[in-house]
Order: C-alpha cells, then sequence, then structure tokens
C-alpha cells in the first residue's frame, strides 16, 4: 500500500505584477525524511517555503497535508495545519525569557494573569527533550545563535509541529554548533518529522537528506534520491551546465606594464611593508587564512583605512588614497566581503545601489541624470542576470546571490581600470558564483586589472593568474604557472604540508 505524503504542494505559481517567481511548481515531502531543497539565489525556494508558512499566497495551484487540501491563507492557519518555517534571520523577541518565546501568541492565562512558572515548566520539558544546555528562564539575547535557533525548534515541537523548513541554518554557526544541529535534525526525522531544508552547500545535502528537490528559474526541474546524489548531477539541475564549466577561466591579453603597483605599503600595525602588482588584464588572487591582513590591505589601497607608509602606484606613477572618494576617482572598485553592513543600502532600490558609486560622475549642476542612471541600472541588471521584478525592488529583499551580483554592478559601473574584490562569492550558490566569475573574465578581457581576495582555495587556483599569499600580515610568497592548493598553504602556514620521508 502506498504512502500518503505528509505534504504535496502541486502546480504552485506566484506572480508579483508581471514577474513569475515561481512557475507551476510541485514538491512532494514524507513523514520522517529531510527533504533539501535546492537552487541558486532567487531560484523560489524561500518564495515557495513562504507560501508553505503562510506568508506569502499562492497566484495558483493547491496545498495538500496528508492528502487533504488545506487553504493557507495566513501564518495561522501554516501552524494549525502543523507547519513551521525557521527564517535564515532569527525571529525571536530577545528581551524575553526562552518559555515566553515559546509560548509567544498562545500564552497561559488564569484569571487575566499570565501563568510564566507554568510556562517555564512546561517550556524546559521541551528544551530537556532537545537536550539543550540553556534554560527556560534565560533571555533569549543571552544565547548564542545556535542556541536561539534551538528555542526556534522548541517552539515548532510546542505547537506539535510536523513540518520544519529550515532556511539556510547552519549560516551563523560554527563547525561544532552545525554538528550539533545536525544531531538534533537527525534525531527529528526518527521520532518521524518531515524537514525541509533550504541550503547551497553540498556537503550538508550530501550528509543529511534523503531527498533533494531542485528549482531553477522559478520552476520545479527534478528530485534526486540520496544514493543517486551525485555533486555534477546536482549543479546540471541547478544552473543548466556541468560543474567543469564553473569556472571557464579565459586567457586574456595580460599588458607587460603594471596598473597597480604598491611599494612598502603599512599602516605601522597589523599590515607590515608589503610589494604586489597587479597588470592590466590579470586576476591576482590573495589569498591567506584567515586574519592574515588580506581585507585589511585591501581597505588600505582603496582608502577605507589610512596607510602610514609606503605608496600606490598606477600606470607607474604614484597617486595619493587618502579615502574611498579618491580611489572611485582614480577607476578603482572594491567590493567588501561584507556586503549587508558595509556595501548595501538595504532600504534603498536595487537602481539606487547600482548608481551609488556614479552619482557624483553623473550629475550636472547638482543634478542627477535620472535618465543615465537608469540606462546604468537596466544594463547591469541584463548583464549579471540579476532577478528582480523591476529596478525599484529594494535591495533588502533580494536573495543573498542578487544581493552580490547587484554590488558587484556598482563597480562595473563606473567603468573601472582597477577592481578590488574582497570574497567576491561568499554565500552565494554556484549559479551565482558562475555569474561572477563570467563577470570577472569579461573584465579581464576589456583591460581591467583584477585582485580577488578568496578563502576557497579551488577558486584561487581556478581563477588566477598569479597569486600572492599573505601571512601575519606580510606578504609570504607569490605562485605562478604551477600552482596549487597545497602551495598557497604552505606559504600561508610557513609549512611545509609534504614532507620528505626520512631515509
Amino acid at each position: 500500500m502506498a504512502v500518503t505524503p505528509i505534504l504535496q504542494m502541486k502546480d504552485i505559481s506566484r506572480r508579483f505584477g508581471q514577474f513569475y517567481a515561481l512557475k507551476d511548481v510541485n514538491l512532494t515531502v514524507y513523514a520522517g525524511e529531510v527533504h533539501a531543497l535546492m537552487g541558486e539565489n532567487g531560484a523560489g525556494k524561500s518564495t515557495l517555503m513562504k507560501i508553505l508558512a503562510g506568508a506569502y499566497t499562492a497566484t495558483s495551484g493547491e496545498i495538500l497535508i496528508d492528502g487533504k487540501p488545506h487553504a493557507i491563507k495566513g501564518p495561522k492557519e501554516a501552524l494549525a495545519a502543523g507547519i513551521t518555517l525557521i527564517y535564515q534571520e532569527i525571529n525571536l523577541a530577545p528581551n524575553l525569557t526562552v518559555a515566553e518565546n515559546i509560548f509567544l501568541g498562545s500564552e497561559i492565562h488564569r484569571g487575566g494573569l499570565v501563568k510564566r512558572k507554568q510556562m517555564a515548566l512546561e517550556a524546559q520539558k521541551v528544551i530537556d527533550r532537545l537536550g539543550a544546555q540553556f534554560s527556560a528562564t534565560d533571555l533569549v539575547m543571552k544565547l548564542s545563535i545556535a542556541e536561539q535557533q534551538q528555542v526556534e525548534i522548541a517552539r515548532a515541537l510546542h505547537r506539535n509541529s510536523r513540518i520544519l523548513v529550515m532556511d539556510e541554518p547552519t549560516a551563523a554557526l560554527s563547525s561544532r554548533e552545525t554538528e550539533q544541529l545536525f544531531a538534533l535534525i537527525k534525531r527529528l526525522r526518527s521520532e518521524g518529522m518531515a524537514i525541509i531544508y533550504i541550503s547551497h552547500r553540498m556537503a550538508e545535502v550530501y550528509e543529511l537528506s534523503d531527498r533533494v528537490s531542485v528549482l531553477r528559474d522559478g520552476e520545479y526541474v527534478g528530485s534526486l534520491t540520496r544514493e543517486n546524489l551525485s555533486a555534477t548531477e546536482l549543479v546540471r539541475m541547478m544552473v543548466g551546465r556541468p560543474l567543469s564549466d564553473l569556472f571557464n577561466k579565459e586567457a586574456a591579453q595580460i599588458s607587460n606594464q603594471p596598473r597597480l603597483t604598491i611599494e612598502g605599503l603599512t599602516d605601522g600595525k597589523k599590515i607590515h611593508p608589503c610589494d604586489l602588482m597587479v597588470r592590466a588584464g590579470e586576476i591576482v588572487g590573495l589569498a591567506g587564512l584567515v586574519g592574515a591582513g588580506r581585507s585589511e590591505l585591501a581597505q588600505l589601497i582603496f582608502g577605507v583605512r589610512k596607510h602610514s607608509a609606503g605608496r600606490i602606484l598606477i600606470d607607474d606613477k604614484p597617486v595619493k588614497i587618502g579615502s574611498p572618494r579618491d580611489a572611485i576617482a582614480l577607476g578603482i572598485g572594491f567590493l567588501t566581503e561584507n556586503r549587508k553592513e558595509q556595501g548595501l543600502f538595504l532600504d534603498l532600490a536595487a537602481h539606487e545601489n547600482i548608481v551609488m558609486a556614479t552619482i557624483e560622475r553623473d550629475s550636472h549642476y547638482g543634478m542627477l541624470d535620472r535618465r543615465k542612471g537608469q540606462i546604468i541600472s537596466r544594463e547591469a541588471i541584463d548583464s549579471l542576470n540579476i532577478r528582480v521584478p523591476h529596478a525599484q525592488v529594494r535591495a533588502g529583499g533580494l536573495s543573498g546571490g542578487n544581493q552580490q551580483k547587484l554590488l558587484v554592478s556598482r563597480w562595473i559601473a563606473i567603468g573601472p581600470r582597477i577592481l578590488l574584490l574582497d570574497e567576491p562569492t561568499r554565500g552565494v550558490d554556484v549559479g551565482a558564483k558562475s555569474e561572477i566569475y563570467r563577470m570577472m573574465n569579461q573584465m579581464a578581457q576589456q583591460g581591467v586589472a583584477i585582485l580577488m581576495i578568496s578563502s576557497e582555495l579551488p577558486e584561487i587556483v581556478g581563477m588566477s593568474d598569479r597569486v600572492y599569499v599573505m601571512r601575519e600580515g606580510a606578504i609570504a610568497g607569490e605562485l605562478q604557472g604551477d600552482i596549487t592548493q597545497e602551495k598557497i598553504m604552505t606559504l600561508a602556514t610557513g609549512v611545509a604540508l609534504s614532507q620528505p620521508t626520512p631515509v
């Protein structure tokens, strides 16, 4: 006898104006399984789950729970159906206790008074079931991110949720915290809970999932069972091309003359005197362990940090860079590693974010050239395939990959001569990575000098013409020709990774 799925989403579509975020998407989930939902940023994963949780309503399609249609018109209907969505951003009241958060909206009252002691006792039972180390009476603001996630899971258990959706739950967790979360997920699965797990991290999907469903461009591509999982097939399903095409480094016409040179550049503190050079048309990697000083060196070049000694040359001519404004005027763009706090204006429109670095250049007598700005933003959105319904959509509402491409497009808009890219593909999926790599190749073909900082060694090896490696605030060495991950790590750590066997 066939087992009835706990959840079926049939032919789900969601339209924003004329833009389809989802089109006829199907998803089937069974009790007691971890079902991974994958796809590049902007593929529609979060939109589909928000429809399931009642945050959005579908334009068309139906949702079945245990084979019976359910009209989920809001969060209350979703909770009543046993569905809980744990967002990537923690959704708790930090100034309340753990128990108060677990019971939020369903407090125990008697005689007009909230029975906090009873709530704490019942909440503690759920916390103990999870094996959590905090107490029901602890304030949420004093808990770690991992513990706050456990509070959200405890709230789901208290509500007798049968379907738990987790959206990028390990984004802010350490390795140890991730291991603890995985152990908890496996235990919940063994107890019969259905878990929908959204992630772009292949290793997590391999470890946890029983099945994987893939969305691409708002449409359902297909599903794979655990025994059929392969990185090559998943990437092909997500982006429509094989893994071998990801980097696709193209040979550019590299100039013999340096475009960017730094000589003895230092801040007198963390960064010791550094020398490096990038030619026009060249992609140079800057590698090293976390804390080696890579980002700080890029900030010295861009004028975010003040240098105490040394000099910067562009086309062999010394220049003075005392601020980012000076750097931009010289044709230098800087993609920060922290897009949300240091890069994007989340409350402004996508269009406004794109033209932010060209406002001064394209203003006349204090008036913005809006038509030119609209042309720039439209071309940027098309060239980087930024998935937005229109250019006026708020940047903070976009997926991580689209936010990153939005920030990249800002620096393309200035027509740069030099690009400093700090972790250009951090926190984005394989599809967005491919688009960013394509942009880097195009810019190099146009003669732009690119200095790329990355903690991903395959990215450094796959995209770089040469590599500098930093260790403890200084340049430890330079690699060209046969660049390998082992050689990079040897310079980064100061220790050879493969020692000869003594005779």
